[in-house]
This record gives C-alpha cells, sequence and structure tokens, in this order.
C-alpha cells in the first residue's frame, strides 16, 4: 500500500520562534519580553509555542482571552502570564486563582476583579491599561484619575496587586506617523500620575513588534511583541523578516491531489473567471477557505510547485483550488508550498496578504482548525 499523502498541513519550526525571540530580545536588551500567543499563537499553536518562547527568554506570555490564558495553566505552562480583553461576568476568579495578571480599563472590570478576589481568598494581580489614543480598550485620560484612585484603594485593602500600567500603539507600524509621539507623551504623563498616586507597577508597557524594532524610547520595562515572535513581518514598511533579523516559523504545505491535461477554452473552478488559453496541465490543491486561505486572494493566492511560484488559476473553493503548470511535468502526491521562507524562494503571508488585500496578521491566524500542524525542533 502506498504511503498517505497529507492532504495540507502546516509544519511548524520551534527553533525559528527561538531564534526570533533571541533576536527580539536583543533588540530591547534591558526590557523584559513578552511572547503574546494569542489565537492560537497566530495560528502556529498556542502551547508549544509558550514554551519554546519562554525557553529562549521570554518572561511573559500574553493572551487576549482569558480562557486562552487559562488554557496555558491547563497545559502545566507556568511564569508570568497576562490577559487583557475581559466581558461581564468572565472567569475572574479562576484566573485569580491560576496567578494570571488580569488587564483591567473601568471601574466595572476592577469590582469584578475584586469581588472574585475576595471569593478566592487570595489577591489578584491587576494591570491597568491607559487609553492613550488608540480608542480600544483601556481607560480615557479623564477617567484616569478615578480608576487610578479606586485600583490603589484596592490594593490598600488587600485585594489587589497592581503589578502593571500599559497602553498599546495605534500606528507603531507607521513610522513618523505623528500619533506615535503623541500617545508616548499620553503614556508617560498618565504613568506619572498613577505612580504619583500611589500605584508601584512591577512592568510599565507600551511597545508592540513594530515598536520593540523601530521605537527603543518606547521599550520601558517590557516589550509585547506577537507577530514577529512567529517571523512575520508586522509591516512591509518594516522590511522583510531576512531584514529584520527574523525567521518565518510556518510552512503551510498540501499534496497535490490531482494533474490531467485539459483544452484551451476550458473553464476552470466555479464562475470560469479562469480560461486556459492553450492545452495546459492543472494541478488540484486541496486546500481552501475552509482552512483558512483567503477567497479574496483567488486568481492571486501563490503556491510553489515544482520549483516555481504559480499562482490560483480561478476561484479559491472551500477545499480546493487548482493552479496552471502550463507544460511543466507534476503528479499527484507532488508537494505544494503555500506558505514559506522568501529566502527560500517560497510565498510568504505577506504574498498571500497583497494578494487577498489583507494584512499578514490575518493570514497566519486565519489557517483553520482541520490543518494538523506538524512541530520541528520541539
Amino acid at each position: 500500500m502506498n504511503e498517505r499523502a497529507p492532504r495540507v498541513y502546516a509544519e511548524i519550526d520551534l527553533d525559528a520562534v527561538r531564534e526570533n525571540v533571541r533576536a527580539l530580545r536583543a533588540r530591547a536588551p534591558r526590557a523584559q519580553l513578552m511572547a503574546v500567543v494569542k489565537a492560537n499563537a497566530y495560528g502556529h499553536g498556542a502551547v508549544p509555542c509558550a514554551r519554546a518562547a519562554q525557553e529562549a527568554g521570554a518572561t511573559w506570555l500574553g493572551t487576549a482571552t482569558p480562557e486562552e490564558a487559562l488554557a496555558l495553566r491547563a497545559a502545566g505552562i507556568e511564569g508570568r502570564v497576562m490577559c487583557w480583553l475581559w466581558t461581564p461576568g468572565g472567569p475572574w476568579r479562576e484566573a485569580v486563582e491560576a496567578d494570571i495578571d488580569v488587564s483591567v480599563s473601568g471601574l466595572w472590570a476592577l469590582d469584578e476583579v475584586r469581588e472574585a478576589a475576595r471569593a478566592a481568598g487570595r489577591t489578584a494581580r491587576i494591570q491597568l491599561k491607559a487609553d492613550t489614543g488608540l480608542g480600544r480598550n483601556g481607560c480615557q485620560p479623564a477617567d484616569w484619575a478615578e480608576l487610578v484612585g479606586a485600583a490603589v484603594a484596592a490594593e490598600a485593602e488587600g485585594t489587589v496587586r497592581v503589578t502593571g500600567v500599559w497602553s498599546h500603539f495605534a500606528c507603531a507600524d507607521e513610522p513618523g506617523h505623528p500619533s506615535i509621539q503623541l500617545q508616548l507623551d499620553a503614556f508617560r504623563d498618565m504613568l506619572a500620575y498613577a505612580e504619583k498616586e500611589g500605584v508601584d507597577p512591577e512592568v510599565r508597557h507600551i511597545a508592540n513588534s513594530p515598536a520593540t524594532l523601530t521605537l527603543p524610547e518606547s521599550h520601558y520595562d517590557l516589550v509585547r511583541t506577537g507577530l514577529a515572535v512567529y517571523g512575520v513581518s508586522p509591516a512591509p514598511e518594516l522590511g522583510t523578516p531576512a531584514q529584520l533579523g527574523l525567521r518565518p516559523a510556518m510552512r503551510l504545505k498540501a499534496s497535490l491531489a490531482l494533474v490531467k491535461s485539459v483544452p484551451a477554452g476550458h473553464g476552470v473552478s466555479y464562475g470560469h473567471h479562469y480560461v486556459t488559453e492553450s492545452e495546459t496541465r492543472l494541478a488540484l490543491v486541496p486546500a481552501g477557505y475552509a482552512d483558512g486561505l483567503p477567497r479574496a486572494a483567488s486568481g492571486r493566492g501563490p503556491v510553489l510547485v515544482g520549483g516555481r511560484v504559480r499562482r490560483a488559476a480561478g476561484r479559491i473553493a472551500m477545499d480546493q483550488f487548482v493552479v496552471d503548470l502550463g507544460t511543466d511535468e507534476a503528479r499527484a502526491g507532488d508537494e505544494a508550498v503555500l506558505l514559506g521562507d522568501a529566502e527560500l524562494g517560497e510565498p510568504t503571508a505577506e504574498d498571500w496578504a497583497q494578494a487577498a488585500h489583507t494584512i499578514a496578521y490575518e493570514i497566519v491566524t486565519r489557517i483553520g482548525g482541520r490543518v494538523p500542524r506538524v512541530y520541528l525542533g520541539g
């Protein structure tokens, strides 16, 4: 019996994750590093990548949701873990009992975490988030005094310990954008006020991946690195991964399901948006938008087959798409590389992002659950 060819799988190089963490630590040598592993480590696998990052010197792990943070603890991962996206009624007590740092942006959240701390019989670790201009989560400057005062009072009663003050940039991926300095100024002022009122944080942080790479003045005590940990440039303007000293950790591969000859004038895939110009050979790649490939990249999505980068011919369907090989030879079972390392001549997350008119963050995070991950360097 022939060995089964894998339909599609993501090969995750944990050595690349370690190398990237070390490279990012070198960019901010006086700060601790948080490896952000939200959204299943940007599609790469939260638990294996968290462990690899810690092995390379990451002293903090970051998640968006409390469920993501609790899953790390359930997997036996220790050390500092922070999560920041809360809604009323969230698992505050579970997070307190798991020694997770929780972000607080308003009085409702402070009230709920205080109640959870009392129920758990232990002090909650909280970090106050300042909205310095992003306009999403975080406390507005006009409300900062009230939140800080309430947090200091809660600290005095023993229900919380304010372990951090933090914020997030809006445009750090656009070097020179005027909002960057405005946010740095606002963060400095809001931090100074909190410290004047008695807050003594363990960590002060505002730098994300782009700021870690380009804004040393933003590094403070801790930098939060997300996409860069996985070897993907957070913005094309900042440089390619290789130019930034990073190496992509994910290679998305598939096995060709069929190769066949078709005549000139043959329509390909739904809607016949691609019609063959001459007799040609078509190869079927058994991966589609149910696996995370963006349908918006139809006709443009790149794939390496037989040593050449080719484009999706016509529509990307739910489970499959087609590439036109011309006169080149290939056969069922041959490898197709959809995502990889430009230094190896492979298509990249940025290539797919441009094809789909989106950003590389979306490309890697949308690789779906039915795509198995295979870990190297574990």
